[in-house]
């Protein structure tokens, strides 16, 4: 929060910010305080300090009509919080933010990247390249002010399904174990979206937190079945450390999966729970060029 109001923003701080237990309140005040955040004209922007764990009791309880009353706000954050991102675009049409938390936002943007700040701030187009970097956060209790990354090697986006690509379409995506839950209910419907932005195609993104292969197999089966990828014209793939299985990697359960759909799959992209981050802008109109040495993202908020 400090780091913010040294750039000179104004921060306000929840009510529901109590770190004793899973959730930092019951469900029903943390779902009117977002839903409070959201409709104040004066709140621009709503920053999670972290991504959480049960964002899935939230959706049904947060005020749909009051929402789609009021202006649109910028919520931005990932992992748990996919949940909630994902039905306030589809359902909304709001433009939301899969990037940095809270407590990420004090890192440095690596080059090629742009910081989560820079997207929301104008309407692009945004663009970003492979920044060829694999990190990690410095432990809270090594340095709680760090701002720059833990370097752990080298990386870069790789194709399947291709020799090179060139996809336009609306971005939408998020963390595979929370997402899973919503398919096939109205807070999930990915589908009629897709129908929705039809004309434009869709770029399905997804990224694995913590589960092995073989659940996120099926997860992504499961998001298949529902009709998420029905009009994509690329599926993006986040890095990811979690665990293989001993008969598949997190790799061949991606292409298990999701290479039957010949769509092109952008896999090892900085979207993910490995950092640095690479912020996509949940609706916004995106270019994808994979080609040689040319990797970027392109991305229009129109």
């Amino acid at each position: 929060m400090d780091w913010l109001r040294d750039r000179g923003y104004d921060v306000v701080v929840g009510e529901c910010m109590d770190g004793s237990g899973i959730t930092s309140a019951p469900a029903e005040a943390r779902a009117a305080e977002l839903t409070a955040m959201l409709c104040d004209p004066q709140v621009r922007c709503v920053v999670p300090p972290w991504g959480g764990e049960t964002a899935i009791d939230l959706v049904d309880l947060l005020d749909w009509d009051a929402l789609a009353e009021a202006e649109p706000t910028w919520l931005v954050g990932y992992s748990d919080l996919s949940t909630i991102l994902l039905p306030i675009t589809t359902r909304l049409g709001w433009a939301t933010v899969h990037g940095d938390n809270l407590a990420d936002t004090p890192y440095r943007t690596p080059a090629g990247l742009r910081h989560w700040l820079d997207l929301v701030s104008g309407a692009g187009p945004h663009v970003q390249r492979d920044s060829g970097l694999v990190a990690d956060w410095w432990r809270f209790e090594e340095d709680p002010r760090a701002t720059e990354w833990r370097e752990v090697g080298p990386g870069g986006w790789r194709l399947h399904g291709a020799e090179s690509l060139t996809a336009t379409g609306r971005l939408v995506g998020g963390c595979i174990e929370t997402m899973v839950n919503l398919a096939g209910t109205p807070y999930g419907d990915v589908a009629a979206f897709g129908r929705q932005h039809a004309a434009d195609g869709l770029i399905v993104y997804v990224e694995a937190c913590e589960d092995g292969a073989a659940t996120i197999c099926r997860n992504l089966h499961g998001l298949r079945l529902a009709g998420w990828f029905e009009h994509a014209t690329a599926i993006l793939v986040g890095r990811t450390k979690a665990p293989d299985h001993p008969g598949m990697t997190q790799e061949e359960a991606v292409v298990d999966a999701l290479g039957r759909l010949g769509v092109p799959l952008v896999l090892d992209m900085e979207i993910g729970h490995v950092p640095p981050h690479l912020p996509l802008v949940n609706g916004a109109l995106a270019t994808v060029v994979v080609d040689g040495d040319t990797h970027q993202v392109t991305q229009d908020l129109r």
